[in-house]
């Protein structure tokens, strides 16, 4: 996202807080997790493999073998690691779990649980994952039915695989106020408590 684009975000968490004492913050996380991990496993493993058909068919000293093992392992390394670049090997339960957590850990980061009225709410979009989540303090929890921050993500996500990710977070963020409104209204006293910028990671 460009600049223009986290502007545009920030404008409607602006706009939206004006009828809500609820605090809104959208991160924009490019990756939960690098997943690295797997093809490098998965590569070291297949070349334990290596050895064992020279041993049976060819007569190969055992440091020739040695240096076929380690050139095959480099370059099944160097192979995966490209092919396997935004996590192509992991399962699509792994990434979500991973994005999850990290929606846990922004939430606690950013100040969202020590709003005077414990009503904050992160809006969390792991691009990499395709992964999108509402998550809300203590002074809203329960009050709203779950089926509806999945509405606001089913259409968020929508919106992100039209390439129409900007106005994906614009609507979401107007539809989290107007779900603010009605459980969390605006009150005479009431102060902006976070920033409304977007947090890109």
């Amino acid at each position: 996202m460009d600049s223009n684009d986290r502007d545009a975000v920030a404008d409607a968490v602006a706009q939206a807080e004006t009828l809500t004492s609820g605090e809104i913050i959208v991160v924009i996380d490019r990756a939960a997790g690098s997943y690295r991990s797997v093809p490098l496993v998965m590569a070291l493993t297949l070349a334990l493999f290596v050895p064992w058909p020279l041993l049976a068919m060819t007569a190969t000293s055992a440091p020739r073998i040695f240096l076929i093992q380690l050139v095959c392992a480099v370059l099944l390394v160097g192979a995966l690691l490209w092919y396997g670049r935004g996590g192509r090997f992991v399962p699509g339960f792994v990434k979500r779990r991973r994005a999850h957590d990290a929606a846990l850990r922004e939430f606690t980061a950013r100040g969202l649980t020590r709003t005077r009225a414990r009503t904050g709410v992160l809006l969390y979009v792991a691009l990499q994952e395709r992964y999108a989540e509402v998550l809300v303090d203590t002074g809203l929890d329960g009050a709203i039915d779950e089926s509806v921050w999945r509405g606001v993500v089913s259409a968020l996500l929508d919106a992100a695989r039209q390439d129409r990710l900007r106005d994906g977070l614009v609507e979401a963020v107007t539809a989290i106020g107007r779900v603010l409104a009605s459980h969390a209204p605006s009150t005479a006293d009431d102060i902006d408590e976070l920033p409304n910028k977007v947090v890109l990671l």
